[in-house]
């Protein structure tokens, strides 16, 4: 049996990708439905339930001039397809299984690569450059 959204809201390790996630109706609302996949960038946010409700709940959008017809539907800003592509590319990178195909720096690596300090041989010797003497 599933938790309540209430009981658990936190289904995974801040260390680890997301593996599940609450499903939210389109108000917002929790069904206990639990997803077993990574949420879709999308911003709303769950709000509770009031005890007596005259119409349905929507989410609002800040208007920015919209009123005055500064700016179009066209022109709004909306983040969600480049968090969403963002996040399939870091995939794509994560699961690359050898690390010298990240293409990325020797320190980078060992700070994305949880559980594995450098040991001192490990650690490239790159001469230091002076860019100017202190006097």
């Amino acid at each position: 049996m599933n938790p309540s959204f209430f009981e658990k809201p936190i289904l995974n390790s801040p260390y680890e990708l997301p593996q599940q996630h609450w499903e939210l109706d389109e108000t917002g609302q929790p069904t206990q439905k639990i997803i077993p996949a990574r949420r879709q960038a999308k911003f709303i946010s769950p709000i509770p339930k009031p005890r007596k409700r005259k119409s349905a709940a929507t989410q609002k959008t800040l208007s920015f001039g919209d009123e005055v017809g500064i700016s179009t539907e066209k022109q709004r800003y909306d983040p969600t397809p480049v968090i969403n592509e963002l996040r399939f590319f870091v995939d794509l990178w994560r699961n690359l299984p050898n690390p010298s195909d990240w293409q990325v720096t020797f320190f980078t690596r060992t700070l994305v690569t949880p559980c594995s300090p450098p040991t001192m041989s490990e650690v490239p010797r790159e001469p230091v450059r002076a860019s100017k003497t202190l006097s």
